[in-house]
């Protein structure tokens, strides 16, 4: 085989802490790439524990899986951890990502500022039309006591 010592699919889940089903979607997808006993059960080598951490790695930074197959090859370890080679392409890749997660970051913070709002001072658009309402009318505002304006 030339791959040294190799193990079953449930002693790899169980070394990198990735479930067996996680990792044979990893194969469907092209990530990994088991050998085959005699009896059709995957083997996996030494170097497929460290594949599937730089695939987790790749996946917890916001990487999908059609993205991790094209620069899985980039991915280096070494002593100091991992690091990516900037293969050709990868920096679009990453650059557009880091965009999107901008561009979603900056709508969670919009949401939040107006649900922040709603829930200090009630629905705006509501009260502006009923602060307007009252103002043609004359009806008490709701810090008032009054039974003029109770009727909107």
């Amino acid at each position: 085989m030339g791959r040294g010592p190799t193990v079953l699919i449930s002693e790899l889940a169980e070394r990198t802490g990735v479930s067996a089903r996680a990792l044979r979607h990893y194969e469907d997808r092209g990530l990994l790439v088991p050998a085959r006993n005699s009896s059709g059960y995957r083997d996996y080598s030494a170097s497929d524990v460290v594949r599937v951490a730089q695939i987790r790695t790749m996946l917890s930074a916001g990487l999908g899986t059609s993205v991790i197959r094209r620069y899985l090859d980039c991915v280096r370890t070494g002593e100091h951890g991992m690091s990516l080679d900037m293969c050709p392409g990868l920096r679009a890749e990453l650059d557009s990502l880091a965009g999107r997660l901008a561009a979603e970051q900056a709508e969670l913070r919009e949401k939040q500022r107006r649900l922040s709002e709603l829930a200090a001072t009630g629905d705006p658009a509501r009260r502006a039309g009923a602060d307007a309402s009252r103002r043609r009318t004359g009806a008490p505002g709701p810090d008032r006591a009054g039974v003029r304006g109770s009727g909107e």
